[in-house]
């Protein structure tokens, strides 16, 4: 089982920085800032918008809930923001926010994945945590490379 367990942790450090994180990069590279923070409506999340909140609940799920980290979340913020941050600035906070989430991991003790954490109010195990993380990513990940592929009117050779 502890195999398993470690093969799980691997598996996550590598969906979030060696397979989500590369194509967000690839697709910020296509776009202007004005593209990054272009809404399709007023009730639409714009892809800055969304970098945003990818940061905040990787810093509160993994870093605050498995890595027991301080942290301060205004999660509407995220989707509130309407200041043009560039684009490059935002890809390196989610480098970083990346990188430091993958130390987590990194250092993590598999035997720890059934001890529960408090997030959002809730109690999750620290697997449930990595695992919503993940998929978390995957979702928004999705979305900034439709917003993408909607501003750039181009295939993104995401796995060329």
């Amino acid at each position: 089982m502890n195999e398993t367990a470690q093969n799980f942790i691997d598996e996550s450090r590598e969906y979030l920085s060696a397979k989500y994180l590369p194509k967000i990069e690839k697709c910020l590279e296509q776009l202007t800032d004005e593209d990054v923070w272009w809404r399709a409506g007023d009730e639409s999340n714009s892809i800055g918008n969304l970098i945003l909140h990818i940061e905040g609940n990787i810093r509160e799920w993994l870093g605050g809930g498995v890595g027991k980290k301080p942290f301060e979340r205004m999660r509407q913020q995220e989707f509130d923001e309407r200041k043009e941050i560039p684009r490059q600035e935002l890809i390196e906070s989610l480098r970083s926010t990346i990188k430091e989430a993958d130390e987590i991991l990194a250092n993590l003790d598999a035997a720890v994945l059934t001890e529960e954490r408090e997030i959002q109010g809730r109690s999750v195990t620290v697997l449930e945590a990595i695992y919503h993380v993940v998929e978390h990513f995957s979702m928004h990940a999705g979305q900034i490379i439709m917003l993408t592929k909607m501003r750039a009117k181009k295939d993104l050779h995401l796995y060329n």
